[in-house]
């Protein structure tokens, strides 16, 4: 099952440091990351890259995103 992170309405660093946090945390090997702005996405998406993990799918949520992160997806 897949650990879910609502980050919207959160403005940036949040996003990120919930993102890290999750994965220090130990998370599952899959995140789902909901976001609400084009930089938010971004930044998440090169946070989830330093630590290895990867988005795998990227969906239009509404008026954000859903972001799909797995580890060692690339």
């Amino acid at each position: 099952m897949a650990t879910i992170i609502d980050a919207r309405g959160l403005s940036c660093p949040q996003p990120v440091l919930l993102t890290l946090e999750a994965i220090k945390a130990g998370a599952e090997a899959e995140l789902i990351v909901l976001v609400d702005t084009d930089t938010s996405r971004e930044n998440v998406c090169r946070a989830a890259a330093s630590q290895g993990y990867g988005v795998a799918k990227v969906d239009q949520d509404g008026e954000g995103y859903r972001l799909t992160v797995r580890r060692g997806v690339s």
